[in-house]
């Protein structure tokens, strides 16, 4: 139930009409007599009763409660946020004259030029180039360069980084000179935030039936932030009817999951699945979309702005998930807020057409070539 409240002013006001209403004759109201003080301090101590409360609700209730209140809320239940995910890939040290063999250690630092993003190198005892005795990877002689790999130091979105923004050696590594990342670095993700874990925590409540969708669901999402998933039962992968088998698809946001993903959801939905039923999980089948349009624009650089509104198609695309229908008349809607520079937007291509586009549950849609002049 909402809870009422009331300002100062009011208070008093309601005050001094209950009063005057059973002793009009009697009392003195105005500015500065003693019952007018008496209800001013009234009004006082119940604005402050009135904050304590809702100080209590805000805390104690999970819709209004954030931060470590949340956390604290929804740990009586035994659940718990997820964590922030450091981002990782890799980085190619080179080297200007490769005539000796060079040690590159685990934890060597890498950083960005702005010296904002710092990288460490981690173990890889698969990779060619380890050395268990010297605890890093060794640079053979004649061998110019060589691809390790790298995890952000600091957990979340802000470790992901650009092709070449990782470019500076943060310390002295002798017979290596450059250093560089040939791909981006985007699987880095912030902890769980408070709007998504009240999500999640209602998905957990649902699920505590078990073997059923929301449970299936809360499975899935509480593998790591940023998951999607598109689940189809009583039917096969291959659109064939079978009753007692359910698939389902999940997405990490690049359209590409790794192999140890797929399987940590399948581990995750085997502990809530029903007796007797199978099931199934894929990464989703990847549609690049190729955009076309041209654009008018005024008092701005259109090369800039052309820019941007490319920019602005390519990050609606790749978020829209899987299942998505794209309107072939958004595109044009996405230009133009992107820049308030943008006066025209004509000749207008999506994949070479002007229809919309759909996407079935194992497809999602990704930008390709998008092209605005």
């Amino acid at each position: 139930m909402a809870i009422s409240t009331k300002d100062f002013v009011t208070l008093v006001r309601e005050q001094a009409a209950a009063i005057q209403g059973a002793a009009r004759s009697l009392v003195d109201l105005t500015v500065g007599s003693i019952l007018r003080a008496v209800i001013e301090a009234n009004a006082a101590v119940t604005l402050w009763l009135q904050g304590l409360i809702l100080h209590l609700l805000k805390t104690t209730r999970a819709a209004t409660s954030t931060g470590a209140d949340l956390d604290s809320w929804v740990e009586d239940y035994g659940l718990s946020r997820l964590p922030a995910v450091a981002a990782t890939g890799y980085v190619t040290f080179s080297r200007f004259t490769p005539t000796q063999p060079a040690l590159i250690p685990v934890g060597a630092k890498v950083q960005t030029a702005n010296g904002v993003q710092h990288y460490a190198v981690v173990k890889d005892a698969d990779h060619p180039a380890w050395d268990a005795e010297e605890a890093g990877y060794v640079l053979a002689p004649n061998l110019a360069s060589i691809t390790l790999p790298v995890q952000a130091e600091q957990a979340g979105a802000a470790g992901n980084a650009r092709i070449g923004s990782i470019d500076t050696l943060a310390q002295a590594m002798p017979g290596v000179d450059t250093v560089t990342n040939e791909a981006a670095l985007t699987n880095g993700t912030d902890a769980e935030s408070d709007p998504a874990l009240r999500k999640r925590f209602i998905a957990y409540i649902a699920s505590l039936s078990k073997a059923t969708m929301d449970a299936v669901g809360y499975a899935i999402t509480s593998v790591k932030p940023g998951l999607s998933y598109a689940l189809v039962e009583n039917q096969t992968y291959e659109g064939d009817e079978q009753r007692g088998y359910f698939y389902v698809v999940v997405d990490d946001g690049t359209g590409m999951p790794t192999q140890t993903l797929i399987a940590t959801v399948y581990t995750a939905i085997e502990a809530v699945r029903p007796l007797a039923v199978h099931f199934s999980v894929f990464a989703p089948v990847v549609v690049k979309v190729k955009v076309q349009m041209k654009i008018q624009t005024a008092g701005a650089d259109h090369t800039a702005t052309a820019a941007q509104v490319a920019a602005a198609i390519k990050n609606t695309l790749n978020a829209l998930g899987l299942g998505a229908m794209l309107p072939y008349t958004r595109l044009a809607q996405i230009a133009y807020d992107a820049s308030p520079a943008v006066t025209n937007v004509f000749a207008v291509q999506l994949n070479g057409a002007t229809d919309d586009l759909i996407s079935t549950p194992k497809q999602t849609f990704k930008a390709g070539t998008v092209i605005v002049t």
